[in-house]
């Protein structure tokens, strides 16, 4: 489990992350998400010791990183894959991590086997491409066998094969009963990987929900409408909807349900041929509620 408390990190008159508080439980994928800017790396590298907060604590399993006796066997994270010394191999870079943990070799080939990086694994890290450097990145983070998982952007880098294989590995983590926290920038891979939603901007925290609480919640969903008569128009616009019409005359109307619709066509006599409700998608939902968080707009 990880436990943020009124988290704070200050740059002289720069607030980078501004009193965060909640917790990523166990046994589920939380995604963490926010626009450029939001204080997301921020956070994450104070989770594990590599800045330190103005105020406020990040705990996990109710320590801070830098008070665990051996902390990859606690949490595996991965920040910065690019951050490899370019002349070792795949396999030296994590025998040295090994070695700081006294992590049996037979785990680094287990790791190595899991990512799909064995056959490439004695090669020089300065030949490898972002998604291999990723798979690499990620056997570090899983080498101690930790509770605790933090990944900034896996699937950077990764192409078809490897996005659906690191969303059926995060989804087995979690199964396991660990912590799985990821960061990402594409809502279409969080819709389908994560059960629960960090969501920050300008480092404070705007949402601490479930992926479908949070589409529910934001009302920013429309509905497909197809009419020969019309007054439809009209008639909604009369009732407070905003009413868009395309080149083939199909209504995309908002500020109504179906159900509305529906009554105001029955009640005005006009005839509908598609009522079809369009749910918003998690990235409509987010980027209604992150609007005002941009920095870089």
């Amino acid at each position: 489990m990880i436990e943020l408390d009124a988290l704070t990190k200050r740059y002289g008159g720069t607030v980078a992350v501004d009193g965060l508080t909640f917790t990523v439980k166990p046994g589920r994928v939380t995604g963490f998400l926010g626009p450029n800017g939001a204080g997301k790396s921020t956070t994450m590298r104070m989770i594990v010791g590599l800045d330190r907060p103005t105020s406020g604590a990040a705990t996990v399993n109710g320590r801070p990183y830098a008070a665990l006796r051996s902390p990859l066997r606690h949490v595996g994270a991965m920040l910065d894959a690019s951050q490899l010394h370019k002349g070792r191999s795949g396999y030296a870079h994590l025998h040295a991590l090994a070695e700081t943990h006294r992590i049996p070799r037979s785990r680094i080939t287990e790791v190595l086997d899991l990512v799909g990086m064995s056959t490439a694994a004695r090669r020089r890290a300065g030949g490898y491409s972002l998604g291999m450097s990723q798979r690499l990145g990620i056997a570090a983070a899983l080498l101690g066998d930790p509770e605790v998982v933090i990944l900034d952007e896996p699937v950077n880098g990764l192409d078809p094969d490897g996005v659906l294989w690191i969303r059926t590995l995060l989804r087995d983590l979690a199964d396991e009963g660990r912590t799985v926290l990821v960061s990402s920038h594409l809502m279409s891979e969080m819709a389908v990987t994560a059960e629960h939603l960090l969501i920050i901007g300008r480092g404070r925290l705007l949402a601490d929900t479930g992926v479908d609480e949070l589409i529910d919640r934001v009302q920013v969903g429309s509905v497909l409408v197809r009419s020969p008569d019309s007054g439809l128009t009209d008639a909604l616009t009369r009732r407070g909807a905003s009413v868009e019409t395309d080149a083939t005359g199909a209504l995309t109307v908002r500020g109504l349900t179906a159900a509305e619709i529906g009554d105001v066509a029955r009640d005005e006599r006009l005839a509908l041929t598609e009522l079809t409700p369009h749910r918003a998608s998690l990235e409509e939902a987010y980027m209604d509620l992150t609007r005002e968080a941009v920095e870089y707009a």
